[in-house]
C-alpha cells in the first residue's frame, strides 16, 4: 500500500506491506530504478514476518521537497540523513537496511554512522560509501569505460541530454548493467514513470557531480560528509552481494573495501545477475536479508546477559542488570 509521510525536508512516499507489528525492513532502490525493484523480494520476506518499508528516494516518483529553496541535492549524505529522517518519522528505533547502487549507500552510511539504528545490513557492490578526497585519482581503463555517463553528467550537454531524453537514456543503462536480464517493455514501463519527477534531473545532475568534487554540497549535511570522509567501518551483521554480470561494477570489483565491514559479514556472488540485482535476483536478495535478520537476533541473545565472569556476586546471586533470570537461577556461588 503507498503511503507518505513528512520528514525534516521531503514529503516521502513509500510502500508499506506485511504486518505493522513484524521487523522492520527498509528496502532502498538506486539509478535509475525505483521501488518496483522489490516487488519479488517484498512478498518473501512478508511471509517471514516482516514489515517492508521501500521509500521513493528524493528525485523520484512522487517523493517532494517540502521547500522550493532546498538545494536538490543527490550527495551521498544528503541518501543518509533522508533514510535517517524516515526511520525517526516512521519511529523506527531499528530496522534491517537493504539496499544497491544509491540506495546502498544511504543504507551503508546509516549502518556507519548510526549503527544503533540498523539491526542488519545488505548491500550490492560492497562498501558503498564515496571516498569523494580521491575521486579525481584515475582507475584503469576498464573501469573507467562503464563511468562514461558519470562523466557525461558533468557538462551541461549530458545534463540536457537526460532532461530531454530520460527515458531512453535509463533504459539504455537498464540493458548495459543488466545484459543478461530480459526485462520487457512494462517492466521498464512500470518504473520509468518515477523518473517524471520534477527534481530527477537536478539531483541526478548533482549527485554525480558532487561525488567528484566538482559542486558544492548542501551546507545542512557538511557535518555528516566531514565524518564520511574517514571512510568509517561497518560493525553490524551484513552480507555484500555482487551479480557476476554487473555492467557497472564487474565482479570482484568492490573486494578492496570489504574490509570495511569488521561484524559479521559474508560477500556473496550471485550468478548471471547483473546491477539491478533485487529485481533480477530475488531470492538471493530475500535471503540475504533474511540471513542478516538471524544474524541480528542472535547477537542480541548473545549479549543480553554478561559473561559470568563479568557479574559480581552479591548474597550468593547476580546483581547485574545485563544478566537474565535464567543466568542468574543457574549460576553457584
Amino acid at each position: 500500500m503507498l503511503k507518505s509521510i513528512a520528514t525534516n525536508l521531503l514529503d516521502v512516499t513509500y510502500d508499506e506491506q506485511g504486518d505493522s507489528a513484524g521487523w522492520p525492513v527498509i528496502l532502498l532502490h538506486g539509478f535509475p530504478y525505483d521501488i518496483h525493484a522489490y516487488d519479488e523480494v517484498t512478498p518473501r520476506l512478508t511471509a517471514k514476518g516482516a514489515r517492508v518499508i521501500t521509500p521513493y528516494l528524493r528525485g523520484y516518483g512522487p517523493t517532494r521537497f517540502l521547500d522550493s529553496t532546498t538545494l536538490r541535492s543527490g550527495q551521498q549524505a544528503a541518501l543518509g540523513a533522508d533514510l535517517l529522517a524516515l526511520l525517526d518519522a516512521l519511529q523506527i528505533e531499528r530496522a534491517v537496511l537493504g539496499g544497491y547502487d544509491w540506495g546502498g549507500r544511504a543504507a551503508c552510511i546509516v549502518a556507519a554512522l548510526y549503527p544503533a539504528r540498523a539491526r542488519g545490513l545488505v548491500s550490492v557492490n560492497g562498501y558503498n560509501i564515496q571516498n569523494i578526497a580521491a575521486a579525481m585519482q584515475p582507475s584503469t581503463p576498464e573501469k573507467e569505460y562503464r563511468l562514461w555517463y558519470q562523466y557525461y553528467f558533468h557538462g551541461e550537454r549530458g545534463q540536457a541530454g537526460l532532461t530531454e531524453h530520460r527515458f531512453e537514456f535509463c533504459r539504455l543503462l537498464w540493458s548495459l548493467w543488466s545484459p543478461t536480464w530480459r526485462f520487457d517493455d512494462d517492466t521498464y514501463a512500470r518504473s520509468a514513470g518515477a523518473f517524471d519527477n520534477p527534481d530527477f534531473v537536478d539531483v541526478v545532475i548533482h549527485s554525480y557531480r558532487h561525488r567528484y568534487g566538482l559542486v558544492d554540497g548542501d551546507p545542512q549535511f557538511d557535518d555528516m560528509e566531514r565524518r564520511l570522509s574517514s571512510m568509517p567501518s561497518i560493525t553490524i551483521p551484513a552480507v555484500t552481494l555482487e551479480g557476476d554480470a554487473d555492467g557497472v561494477t564487474p565482479q570482484g570489483g568492490s573486494q578492496v573495501s570489504l574490509k570495511r565491514f569488521t561484524g559479521h559479514h559474508e560477500n556473496r556472488v550471485v550468478p548471471n545477475a547483473g546491477h539491478n540485482l533485487p529485481q533480477e535476483a530475488p531470492d538471493a536478495f530475500a535471503s540475504a536479508v533474511l540471513d542478516v535478520n538471524a544474524w541480528a537476533g542472535r547477537r542480541e541473545r548473545n549479549t543480553r546477559c554478561r559473561p559470568l565472569r563479568q557479574c559480581r556476586p552479591v548474597f550468593r546471586r547476580h546483581d547485574s542488570p545485563g544478566c537474565s533470570a535464567a543466568c542468574r537461577a543457574t549460576t553457584a556461588w
